[in-house]
Formats: C-alpha cells, sequence, structure tokens
C-alpha cells in the first residue's frame, strides 16, 4: 500500500511538473510576441530595432533557447505553409461568369486580410510619417502583398541596390506578411549595417481616403465588385504605390529591380518601357518605377483611372497599361509637370531578352557581348535594370552572366545566388 502511495504521488508530481513547464514555455513565447509587437508597432516608435532584439534576447533568457528556438521555428513554418496555400487559392476559378466571381470573392473575402483595418493598420500614418521624420536623403517604398516566406534573395538585391547608391535613404515596404517577426530577421541584416529599412503593414481605408478610389474599395470590401480572374493582390500593388505617392510622396520601385545609379536629380518622372522605331515616341509606360511629389494631380488622374475602368481579367490593365492610357490622353497638355524618361533609364533590357543576362558565357564572343552590355548599361542615362521577375524568376544567376556582374557591383550585403 505504501508503495502505491509512494508511485501516485510520484506521477502527481510529474504530472504538475509537465504541466508547469509546458505552461511556461507557452506563456514566454507569447509574452515574447507580446513584447515585439507593442515595441515594433507602437505609433511613437521610439526604440530602434537593435534595442528590440536585445529586449527579446533578455526575456527568452529565462528558458531552455533550444526549447524556445525549436517551437517558434515549427510554429512559423506551419505559418509558410499556410501562407504559402492560401497564397496561391486566392485567384478565382478560371472561366467563371462575372456573378460567379463575385460569389466567389465574397465567400472568400474573410482570407483577404489586406482589405482590413486592424489596430496595427491604424497607426500607419503615424508610423511612417515618424520613419520619414528622420534624416532621410530620400523617401522609397516597396509593397509585398505575398508570404514573407516567399521573399528571397532577388527581392534583397533590390534594396541593397537602393541602400549602394542612396545609403541615407529611407525604404518603407509595404506589406502585412513582412510587418512580423520574421519579417524583422529579413530585413535585419539590413538594419545591422545602419540602413534605414521598415515593413510596415498598411491601411488601405486610409491611403483610399479622398481619393477617387474609396467608393471603388469600400464597394469591393462589400464584395460587390468583381475581383477578375488575376490574382487581387497584384493589382491592389498597382493601386497602393499611386497611393502611397499621392499621399506622401517620393519613389516607388518594384521588386525586381536593380538601381545602378542615385535617383535624386529625377522629380515628377516615369520611364517609357517601348518606343516606335519610326518616330521614337514612346509606345508603352511601367509603372514599376514611379517618381513624384506628393499630390502630383497625375497621380490623382492615376488613381480616378484605376477606380472607373478597373479590369481584373487583363493583365496589366491597372498598372502598366493605365499610365500609358493616361498619359496618352494628356500628351497635348504641358501643365502636368511630367518628364518621360526614354528606355534606356529604367528598361534598358526588354522583358523577351532578360533571359540572355543571367547566363553564363561559354565563349570569348559571348564573354565579349557582356562586356559590350555592362559597357552599355553603365551610360549616364541608365538609371537602372527592370530583371522582369515574372520571366526570370526562376532563372539562376550564374556566374559570370551580365547580373552576376551587377550584382557584385550593386550589393552590399551580396548573397542572392
Amino acid at each position: 500500500m505504501r508503495m502505491f502511495v509512494h508511485q501516485v504521488l510520484k506521477n502527481t508530481k510529474l504530472s504538475v511538473f509537465s504541466l508547469i513547464t509546458s505552461s511556461a514555455i507557452v506563456f514566454l513565447i507569447y509574452a515574447d510576441g507580446v513584447t515585439y509587437h507593442d515595441c515594433v508597432h507602437s505609433a511613437s516608435n521610439t526604440e530602434t530595432p537593435e534595442k528590440l532584439e536585445l529586449q527579446n534576447n533578455r526575456t527568452t533568457k529565462t528558458i531552455s533557447p533550444t526549447l524556445v528556438h525549436i517551437n517558434f521555428r515549427s510554429i512559423q513554418e506551419k505559418k509558410d505553409e499556410a501562407e504559402r496555400k492560401n497564397h496561391y487559392t486566392l485567384v478565382a476559378p478560371l472561366n467563371a461568369t462575372e456573378e460567379e466571381r463575385k460569389v466567389w470573392f465574397r465567400e472568400h473575402l474573410h482570407h483577404f486580410k489586406i482589405l482590413k483595418s486592424n489596430n496595427l493598420t491604424q497607426q500607419f500614418h503615424a508610423r511612417v510619417s515618424g520613419f520619414f521624420g528622420r534624416e532621410c536623403e530620400a523617401q522609397f517604398f516597396m509593397t509585398w502583398i505575398s508570404p514573407a516566406s516567399l521573399f528571397g534573395g532577388r527581392e534583397l538585391l533590390s534594396m541593397e541596390s537602393i541602400f549602394k547608391s542612396h545609403p541615407k535613404a529611407c525604404l518603407v515596404i509595404l506589406s502585412r506578411t513582412l510587418d512580423t517577426r520574421h519579417g524583422y530577421k529579413i530585413l535585419k541584416p539590413l538594419h545591422d549595417r545602419g540602413f534605414k529599412v521598415q515593413a510596415m503593414a498598411p491601411d488601405f481605408s486610409f491611403l483610399v481616403k479622398r481619393t477617387p478610389a474609396e467608393t471603388w474599395f469600400h464597394e469591393l470590401k462589400k464584395g460587390k465588385k468583381d475581383p477578375g480572374e488575376i490574382s487581387l493582390s497584384q493589382n491592389l500593388s498597382n493601386l497602393i504605390r499611386l497611393a502611397v505617392l499621392y499621399k506622401y510622396g517620393g519613389i516607388y520601385i518594384d521588386t525586381d529591380f536593380i538601381i545602378m545609379k542615385p535617383l535624386k536629380g529625377l522629380s515628377n518622372s516615369i520611364g517609357a518601357q517601348s518606343t516606335s522605331l519610326d518616330s521614337k515616341h514612346w509606345t508603352r509606360l511601367n509603372n514599376a518605377v514611379l517618381i513624384f511629389d506628393m499630390r502630383h494631380p497625375l497621380l490623382h488622374r492615376f488613381i480616378s483611372e484605376f477606380a472607373l475602368t478597373f479590369d481584373g481579367n487583363k493583365w496589366g490593365h491597372n498598372g502598366p497599361y493605365l499610365v500609358s492610357r493616361v498619359i496618352k490622353r494628356l500628351r497635348k497638355r504641358r501643365d502636368f509637370n511630367l518628364t518621360i524618361l526614354p528606355p534606356k533609364a529604367f528598361y534598358p533590357v526588354d522583358w523577351n531578352k532578360i533571359t540572355g543576362f543571367f547566363t553564363k558565357p561559354k565563349t570569348q564572343s559571348e564573354s565579349r557581348w557582356v562586356e559590350a552590355k555592362l559597357l552599355q548599361l553603365s551610360g549616364k542615362k541608365t538609371y537602372g535594370i527592370h530583371l522582369w521577375n515574372k520571366r526570370s524568376s526562376r532563372l539562376t544567376i550564374e556566374e559570370g552572366s551580365v547580373i552576376d556582374r551587377l550584382v557584385s557591383n550593386y550589393c552590399v550585403i551580396c548573397n542572392h545566388k
């Protein structure tokens, strides 16, 4: 009988100990996350990322680092996997009718987190204003609506090229998925080198407020707009870049763009992607790079065009083709303070020729071609190169290729192959 009681007490102690240990681990992991979000997402932004990292390290020292690391990693991996699956399913069914797409969209509205406001997004304006209140030689914006796990070396290279040419610039990445602990770890190598970059969850309602897209956005949130067959996230990125420039002014850059020269001398500028062989007049503009003053009237026109002519079934209709349509209608007007730069400024390589720039030269002739292209890209009127990720994202940057040489010249961390 005494042995039985002893065994029961022993098992009870083990159960209580396991319960206390598990509770402590869960509490500390939760507390660590709360500490991070309370600090990073406060409107005042008074603490630097370095201080935040130290604070988190102090918190996790109270329990086994190995246990915390394993738990955090497994949670993040599951979250990334869920994000990836969700990212690829948030596209309306092909060959559906307009009404069928609307029904589908209403059923999946709760998955489109970017459309919703919360305590974090409502701090967006205060955070942006505070961030740009620092000494910034230029205000840059990027957007990232995909899962954080898909943000890789190409995207980091684009950011690095900004800071290579503008070491004192401030870069805001408009992204919910990167405005997280995981996103902070991705950006930390740049923070550690003293560069000013921060991901911020955008507040769409605030960005479109008092713009021509305000009514369109509210109708979309009610499920009354046709999202189209193309990813709605892609089209929302087209709107975000216009709205954020209209509110704050600055420079918007796509995440598949390498900047090769400072852009400080440019204002109210957009680049032509192609020109006519005969007249040399532009035939298509592109919105991968936009440089505009705050409240520029042309941005207002772009936003109005987006809301009035939105079509989610035609690729580029709400992006490159949109800016081309608007400016084409205004060609004869001279009161918009706009500079249209030739293709060699931002698009020196056409999308259907970009593949060769990733390929390793195998002969002397190909090596000479690489040298000639690098010399061409170093010209005074070329500010950068668009990598056209839609076509090149699966390509490897081969050693000795044009892109490999550019990576070596315009990176600051240099780990993108």
